[in-house]
This record gives C-alpha cells, sequence and structure tokens, in this order.
C-alpha cells in the first residue's frame, strides 16, 4: 500500500526465549514469594471490605455513645466547675471583701494547693482588690522536705513565708507513744497561724477545708460528742482579730483529688509525724464512702440538709422557745412535721 510503513519485529533468540521462561518459572523462590505476598495482600483487602460491610450498620450504635474528650477538655470543665464552687461560696458567705489581705495556709497537700491555685485564678477577674499570702508551718517534722513549698511558691510568683516552730518535739513530749497526737497538734498549730496572720497583717485565714470535710465533722460531733455541730464556712477568731474562711466548703473532695492530680502540684505527704491516723474520723468516712458507692449523691444531700434547719424542729431550747410557745401563736414551718418524712 502506498505510504504504509511496515515494521518488523526481530525474531528471539533462543537466549531471550530461556530467560523469559524463567521469568515464570513457577520453581523459582522469587516467583513463589511474589505470589505469597500479593496473595496476603489482595485476602487483607478482602478481609477489610467485609469488616466494614457486616458491621456499617451497627458502627453508629458502637460508636455513638462513647464520647471521645480530650484531657483538657474534661481538665477545664473540671477547673470551672472548682472555680464555680469557690466563687459561689465566696459571694454566699461574703468571705473576702475589698481590701482584704487574705493568708492561705498551705500544708501541701493537695485541698492547700487547689485552694491557692483557685483563689490566684479567682483574683485576676474579680470585682474587689485584695491581696493573697500563702502560708505554710514547718513542724519540724522528720523527713519534712523543707525545700518543696518555697521552690513550688516562687515559681508561681506569690508572696509567701514559712514560718519554722518545732511543734513536733512538744507533741512527742506531750503525748504517749501509739496514741493520737492530731489534737495537741491541731491546737498548737491553730495558735501559731493566728499568731502569724497577725504578724503578716492578714485580716482572713483562708483554710483547705471541703464539702466532705464538713459532713464528716458533723457526723463526728453526733456520733462521739453528742452535738449537732460541723464546720463552718466562715467565723470569727476567739480573740477577735481575724476571720477564718473556707472557700472550698462547696467542692467535693474528688473533683479537689482529681484537679490536684492533673495540675501535679508537688504534694507533701501528710503522715511524716508517724502519728495514727484519727481513727474516729477514718470510720466516718469510710460510712459516707460506702454510703455514697450504694446511694450516689447523698452526701451532697447531707450537705445541703445543714444549710436548710428548722430551729423549731428540734431539741434545742436555746435555739428555739418551747417553754413559752403558747396556743394562737405562729410557729415557723408550723405542723409541717407531720407531712415530712
Amino acid at each position: 500500500m502506498a505510504g504504509a510503513v511496515l515494521t518488523f519485529k526481530p525474531l528471539t533468540t533462543e537466549a531471550q526465549r530461556h530467560r523469559e521462561l524463567q521469568k515464570h518459572d513457577v520453581r523459582r523462590p522469587d516467583c513463589w514469594a511474589s505470589v505469597i505476598i500479593k496473595s496476603v495482600f489482595v485476602f487483607l483487602c478482602v478481609s477489610v471490605s467485609l469488616w466494614w460491610i457486616i458491621n456499617l450498620s451497627t458502627m453508629n450504635d458502637i460508636v455513638q455513645p462513647i464520647h471521645f474528650e480530650s484531657r483538657s477538655t474534661n481538665f477545664n470543665r473540671l477547673k470551672g466547675r472548682l472555680e464555680s464552687a469557690v466563687g459561689k461560696a465566696i459571694g454566699d458567705f461574703n468571705m473576702i471583701e475589698d481590701g482584704d489581705t487574705v493568708m492561705v495556709c498551705l500544708s501541701g497537700g493537695k485541698d492547700s494547693y487547689t485552694l491557692l491555685d483557685i483563689l490566684l485564678t479567682l483574683r485576676k477577674r474579680a470585682p474587689i482588690d485584695f491581696k493573697i499570702v500563702a502560708m505554710n508551718l514547718d513542724q519540724k517534722q522528720p523527713g519534712f522536705p523543707e525545700e518543696v513549698l518555697p521552690t513550688y511558691l516562687k515559681s508561681i510568683g506569690v508572696d509567701f513565708h514559712i514560718e519554722a516552730q518545732d511543734t513536733y518535739s512538744i507533741v512527742k513530749e506531750k503525748i504517749p507513744e501509739g496514741k493520737t497526737t492530731c489534737s495537741l497538734c491541731s491546737r498548737l498549730r491553730r495558735g501559731i497561724i493566728y499568731k502569724v496572720a497577725g504578724e503578716l497583717g492578714a485580716n482572713k485565714i483562708a483554710l483547705g477545708h471541703h464539702r466532705d470535710d464538713m459532713v464528716e465533722t458533723l457526723f463526728l460531733n453526733m456520733f462521739f460528742g453528742g452535738k449537732l455541730k460541723a464546720m463552718p464556712p466562715k467565723l470569727v477568731t476567739d480573740k477577735g482579730d481575724h476571720i477564718v474562711i473556707r472557700p472550698l466548703a462547696y467542692c467535693a473532695e474528688n473533683d479537689i483529688a482529681r484537679y490536684a492530680r492533673g495540675m501535679e502540684f508537688p504534694i507533701i505527704p501528710c503522715n511524716l509525724c508517724g502519728s495514727q491516723e484519727n481513727l474516729q474520723r477514718q470510720n466516718i468516712k469510710t460510712m459516707l464512702t460506702n454510703w455514697e458507692r450504694e446511694y450516689p449523691g447523698r452526701t451532697q444531700t447531707i450537705f445541703t440538709a445543714m444549710q436548710n434547719v428548722k430551729f423549731s424542729h428540734l431539741m434545742d431550747g436555746n435555739l428555739f422557745d418551747f417553754k413559752n410557745m403558747q396556743l394562737g401563736a405562729k410557729v415557723e414551718e408550723g405542723d409541717v412535721a407531720f407531712d415530712d418524712h
């Protein structure tokens, strides 16, 4: 044909044909390896495809209830809850006022670290101006790490004072071996705290007691002291020189523990003195823990009851004048007790 170009495929030599046959020789190891790899790949692709087809209809049911939240999201929510609780307690009981100097007692435990941290945060956006100074009492207990608190307090830039007083030796001298030293230690510590507050010019003393401490104290006094008495959120010291406040009053201990772990505070053990923990308080704590496990929310219900007291339905004549009760007199709550549980 005119204009057509003819091409010729060169003849294959014997050596070339031999090489082509070798490429496809199933007896060769590299050929078998290639076949195995390809087979495994195909198997995996088919398996994954089948798994998706089988489970696609149920994936929503499996995944939807599970909310994968970042640690920062959960922690920020916890921080916000604690800040709100502390702010509410301060507002409800007028704990901190403009011009106050608040001495935060820092023991090195989770509660006092959390208290100081949240007060510092709230001060930044508070509508009033107040000062914060941290105070630690070094009681010269064996093994107490003296450098931990100063290092931490310097790192966060807060004013602080370390008061060194050897109450440990006094307690060991006065209390027989094996007996609980907490009561005497607490009284000695309280006196020193009041003295230091005066020296620092602090009119408010902030302690790290929380909601659970208050409920435990209520039952401790009921069971072992025959009194309906707990920890007040705010009180005036015996000499009238200072006001003691408990800004963590609305905070649950579990929340505080989680917050302290998240913040990685340098916790100092509370048993350096070697004293046995107050057995009565520990029994109360165990009782409340068991109640909370069986009836979630019971601790909060008890705490709420502490803020909803009806003197006319108790039996303290100093709080309610039962003797002079007369017919026709209006009594708060009246006979509503018959309708309550």
